[in-house]
């Protein structure tokens, strides 16, 4: 039998595989994808490295090292960096989409109980390969060594810090509770958003959020400038506590859907709510907080309940008038968080109750990740180069 050679790979790519064999197929991955990613940057930009051209949409600005486990080990990687933003290669996003996609799956399997065996045929369907249920126990412990290091790494600068918190049903012996879920992001320095950190709780009370603001502290969390949240149970005295000074914004969508427990009539719920909204929508705190005087005035006899609630509780979201007006937009609410926590929801819903407190930290952890590498090597949240 003749054999017909119709590969197309590189020549040294074909001798570095010859010489070092399957052991070197991390290092032949890494190669062979840097430089797709390279050709993608160069497509993306209209223009080779130091190319003079009228075609040239961007500029380049080196590369970002990012670890990646395959299923072939840990794989690390050179992404293109474009000072403009808005490039990330699909060279690499598509083979971590289904590396992300496993790693979910896996977790959903794990929390729900199933048992190794079946994991292993369902993980086969997946991957398109045989994995002993051994192997899957392993992996599991993977899994968790993995998001564990996510959890802990190490902070730094973070311009804006959100928060929130959201709710799982939990086993605890033989009652089903309530389980806080505190997740904590930011906008860093660098404009790129990321997720900070998670945990979970059977309370949201002021010890269980103070803990959780000092874990990000002590993971070197540094020159925070302002925290967008609700008003959450328990975080006002822990925010105070941890982050002394720095100025807080309360969440302007959660503030207009509090406004309806004040709202005497089903019929005023509309004009209510516009109202507020018009407050917020000043073009600066001056004129807000004199729309606030006559909006108040005018509650004041027919839903004088809602009258004082305003009065006290609307300029809980003027802060974001202090800052660049190009910020205020993104700093206002915090429905970034909102959007995170319905995708949570979507995730957990088949889980309905957690077995325990581990269990709901692995999944949502998990699904943080994911979002995470998103936004971290994605298009810039905010332009920073004015603060």
């Amino acid at each position: 039998m003749i054999y017909e050679n119709n590969c197309t790979l590189p020549k040294e790519y074909l001798e570095q595989f010859i010489n070092q064999g399957l052991e070197g197929l991390p290092d032949l991955i890494r190669t062979l994808v840097n430089e797709a990613m390279q050709i993608e940057r160069e497509n993306f930009l209209g223009a080779k490295p130091y190319e003079r051209s009228q075609e040239r949409q961007g500029h380049a600005n080196g590369y970002k090292p990012k670890t990646v486990k395959t299923r072939v080990g840990e794989v690390t990687f050179d992404i293109p960096q474009v000072r403009e933003g808005g490039f990330y290669p699909r060279s690499l996003e598509k083979g971590m989409r289904s590396e992300r996609a496993l790693l979910l799956a896996l977790a959903e399997m794990y929390v729900q109980g199933v048992s190794t065996r079946k994991v292993a045929a369902i993980t086969e369907k997946l991957c398109g390969t045989q994995i002993s249920a051994s192997q899957v126990s392993r992996a599991s412990k993977q899994l968790d060594d993995e998001l564990e290091a996510w959890r802990t790494r190490p902070l730094g600068e973070v311009v804006y810090l959100y928060l929130d918190a959201r709710y799982e049903k939990m086993r605890q012996a033989k009652n089903v509770r309530d389980a806080a879920i505190l997740i904590a992001s930011g906008v860093k320095r660098d404009g790129r958003r990321s997720i900070l950190g998670i945990s979970v709780s059977l309370s949201e009370a002021e010890a269980h959020w103070r803990a959780f603001l000092e874990s990000l502290v002590k993971r070197g969390l540094w020159g925070v400038q302002l925290i967008v949240s609700d008003d959450h149970s328990g975080l006002e005295a822990a925010r105070k506590a941890v982050f002394t000074g720095i100025p807080w914004q309360r969440c302007q969508f959660h503030l207009q859907q509090n406004a309806q427990s004040y709202v005497p009539r089903a019929g005023m719920r509309s004009e209510v709510a516009e109202d507020i909204r018009s407050i917020f929508d000043s073009p600066n705190i001056e004129m807000a907080e004199e729309l606030l005087k006559k909006t108040v005035a005018k509650y004041a006899r027919l839903a004088p309940k809602l009258a004082d609630w305003m009065e006290v509780n609307i300029p809980e979201g003027f802060t974001m008038f202090a800052f660049l007006k190009a910020h205020q937009k993104r700093i206002r609410t915090s429905n970034q968080l909102e959007r995170l926590s319905q995708e949570i929801k979507r995730r957990t819903r088949v889980i309905r109750v957690f077995p325990n407190e581990e269990s709901c930290l692995r999944l949502i952890s998990a699904i943080l990740l994911e979002y995470s590498d998103e936004w971290e090597f994605g298009r810039l949240y905010l332009d920073m180069s004015q603060i």
